[in-house]
């Protein structure tokens, strides 16, 4: 089971200006394409062509305009033209962000293509999300897209599929809820019920299915949204203005029209994270990837309509990172390992010299290049730091398997294993070799 590991992709701009463009259309017979999707830390990762150049972008409804970044490999290649600067914001407690907006750019997505799309070109280096996931992410696309075409997310079969208005048909659905969509600078809003201290409330919340937790809320006394005293202050993503810290927590209940999920996780970003986000009159939050992932959604921004029908994800039990741990690709080291290729005996030449020396290599291993991973973010009393890790180790094997031989999400994975679980790591501390354990705990149960 997939869960939020933190990573947050919600972008406001602080100036925009609109232009003309193109728009999404089919390329084939049947106004219809399908594309596999991979699916990491409940986000939609898929291909993209811009300019005929393949990248690897987020299907992220809370963002308007396709953004692109961790591209300096590829810039010669993409060909960006017709540019002018121009700052954007984003969650996060630092500046703005530099960014060229280009037009006349062909997108590809499967048979979808738009001969002229407008994007904004981000190139400072700092802005890499990759390490927090674990692989190449080169862009978001939102608005452009969905404006354009129907969109299905099938999150149990990992695919969208992408449809001409007119040629979408909607089957009879006895099992699925249509809500109304409401929209607020290009991004779509619905209206749903959270139950906080046994009473029901109702709520305004973005679709973002560009973040990867359940629900965040907007802390207001005044409505009864409120954290309570269970909660533990966390990091909870980044943004495109840097980190965002808040409370993690839970509600009694969130209901979307008819269906109903118990004890939802869900997260209370500190006000000067989001203090863009809270312009938007009457919102109350957002609802993110751990929720979205337990529906089949058909979103379709032409009648301002989304429909849900539950999955096999629904049931699934919300959770949480229990070790205080954030960890992110961080280059990578040499590693020595057995070649298997080579057996015991042929491994070792042996070589004499006339004065008698002996000489014996042995060819058995070899030496490569691995990812390597860090502790990036450390949650203040968790387990993992009053083991005594630190911000900067470099994780070496945990619970007995070296970490080069998984990916980061699998690491991650052990992290919101159930409480009691014991984690064993071995590290290394500027050339230090460390081995270090801890329990993972449920913080809600000590409170």
């Amino acid at each position: 089971m997939l869960r939020a590991f933190g990573i947050i992709f919600v972008f406001f701009f602080l100036s925009h200006s609109v232009f003309s463009q193109g728009r999404f259309t089919v390329q084939n017979g049947q106004k219809s394409d399908k594309i596999k999707f991979k699916f990491i830390n409940n986000l939609i990762v898929f291909p993209v062509k811009i300019n005929g150049v393949e990248l690897s972008f987020l299907l992220d409804t809370g963002v308007s305009k396709p953004i692109i970044f961790n591209i300096l490999n590829v810039s010669d290649s993409l060909r960006i033209k017709n540019t002018e600067s121009i700052y954007l914001r984003g969650l996060g407690e630092g500046e703005s962000v530099e960014a060229l907006k280009s037009s006349n750019n062909v997108f590809q997505i499967g048979d979808a293509i738009n001969l002229n799309q407008d994007l904004y070109a981000v190139y400072d280096s700092n802005l890499n999300f990759a390490p927090r996931l674990g692989i190449p992410i080169h862009g978001i696309i939102g608005f452009d897209l969905l404006k354009d075409l129907v969109v299905e997310i099938n999150y149990a079969h990992k695919y969208i599929r992408l449809t001409e208005p007119p040629q979408f048909k909607y089957k009879a659905c006895k099992k699925c809820d249509r809500l109304n969509l409401e929209f607020y600078n290009n991004k779509p809003y619905l209206n749903a019920t959270v139950t906080i201290d046994q009473k029901e409330i109702p709520v305004k919340l973005l679709i973002d299915s560009g973040g990867s937790d359940a629900l965040w809320l907007f802390e207001d006394e005044s409505l009864g949204i409120r954290s309570g005293e269970k909660f533990f202050n966390d990091f909870l993503g980044h943004g495109l203005s840097g980190s965002v810290y808040g409370k993690r927590s839970r509600v009694d209940a969130f209901t979307l029209k008819g269906y109903t999920l118990k004890n939802v996780n869900v997260a209370f970003p500190d006000s000067s994270s989001i203090s863009y986000a809270r312009r938007i009159k009457d919102r109350n939050g957002s609802i993110s990837g751990n929720i979205l992932k337990r529906f089949n959604v058909i979103i379709d921004y032409r009648r301002a309509i989304v429909t849900f029908k539950k999955n096999g994800y629904f049931k699934s039990k919300f959770t949480y990172n229990k070790s205080g741990i954030e960890l992110a690709h961080d280059g990578l080291r040499l590693v020595r390992e057995r070649d298997a290729s080579i057996n015991p005996v042929n491994g070792l030449e042996r070589n004499e010299n006339t004065n008698g020396t002996r000489i014996v290599l042995d060819t058995r291993y070899k030496l490569s290049l691995k990812p390597a991973f860090s502790i990036v973010e450390l949650r203040a009393g968790s387990p993992a730091e009053k083991a005594g890790l630190k911000i900067g180790d470099q994780l070496l094997v945990i619970n007995g398997k070296q970490a080069y031989q998984l990916s980061l999400q699998d690491i991650m994975e052990m992290f919101y294993a159930d409480a009691g679980k014991r984690i064993r790591m071995r590290i290394d501390r500027d050339g230090v070799i460390m081995n270090l354990s801890f329990i993972l705990e449920n913080v809600f149960d000590k409170k």
